[in-house]
């Protein structure tokens, strides 16, 4: 048995590996687990989990799973969007395309670990991208047809729901909370995203169609 391991943001990355990656990824031979970043751990006390504050915590966690020999390939889900300037490759990121500049990065993080079973994956530029595609599934869940619209054109004029940029109120979930006050992002998002379904996702999104491409090559070379 081959056994994909992703190193999760927070509860909502969780819950979209547990009901949307895993069925898609696991077969009679391959397996997922995952799990989320703790942020900390204290003597005595519960560990505390959920975003990621600086690069020498965030080696530590991928250090600690990669210990594991049962894990074939340790990939990731993290936001690129507010990725500490620590992070390898952040501060020498080239000018161009949004593709370009997280590659880099991913390339970066992946030469400092320097461990042939790490895959660094950050979405492109937060989960809320893939549920800015879900426009419909938004729509009917809401019950708000203008939000649909709303969102649909959001993606239009971006040319792409990973084109959706970083700033800090124009990134996809600064958008979704500004046209929707309610939006959950630990269940709708989920939930969208478990509607419209990861072969939507892999023909719109071609950083996380590049993604899941990658761990698929991975498990082969692994066989």
């Amino acid at each position: 048995m081959r056994r994909v391991h992703i190193l999760c943001e927070g509860q909502s990355e969780e819950t979209v590996v547990r009901e949307v990656i895993e069925p898609y990824l696991c077969s009679s031979d391959v397996y997922l687990t995952w799990s989320i970043f703790t942020t900390k751990r204290p003597a005595g006390g519960p560990s505390f989990r959920g975003g990621v504050s600086t690069w020498a915590k965030l080696a530590t966690e991928i250090r600690l799973l990669l210990a594991d020999s049962s894990i074939t390939v340790l990939t990731t889900m993290l936001d690129y969007y507010g990725l500490p300037s620590d992070v390898p490759g952040m501060a020498t990121r080239p000018s161009g395309s949004p593709y370009n500049r997280v590659t880099h990065v991913e390339r970066a993080i992946a030469d400092t670990i320097d461990r042939p079973r790490f895959l660094p994956h950050l979405v492109l530029h937060k989960l809320e991208a893939w549920v800015l595609l879900g426009h419909e599934a938004l729509g009917e869940l809401t019950g708000d047809d203008a939000l649909a619209q709303a969102v649909q054109a959001i993606v239009a004029q971006a040319q792409g729901a990973e084109l959706v940029n970083d700033g800090a109120s124009t990134a996809p979930s600064k958008r979704l909370l500004r046209l929707y006050p309610r939006y959950r992002k630990t269940s709708d998002g989920p939930l969208v995203i478990a509607e419209i379904g990861i072969n939507t996702i892999r023909s719109a999104c071609p950083h996380a169609d590049a993604w899941l491409s990658a761990v698929n090559a991975a498990l082969t070379n692994e066989r």
